[in-house]
């Protein structure tokens, strides 16, 4: 089911990941201000969460590749 997850390029999922969670880097990267909003329970409105799903899902992705490649080392 996750064999596709196994053929995605660690290096490349790396900066992906890197980028798309401190993207914007003015003021404030998304990421951080939608995890400071989830913390603080501001985070209620629709786009608010779809936009802390999209900049988390690359992190997600990698922390699951990672975890892959030590369990079938």
């Amino acid at each position: 089911m996750l064999n596709w997850i196994d053929k995605l390029n660690v290096k490349a999922l790396l900066v992906v990941a890197v980028l798309i969670a401190l993207l914007p880097f003015q003021p404030e990267p998304h990421l951080f201000e939608k995890i400071r909003m989830l913390y603080n329970g501001d985070l209620v409105r629709p786009i608010d969460i779809f936009d802390l799903l999209l900049h988390s899902l690359p992190l997600v992705l990698l922390a699951i590749r990672l975890i892959r490649i030590k369990l079938y080392e």
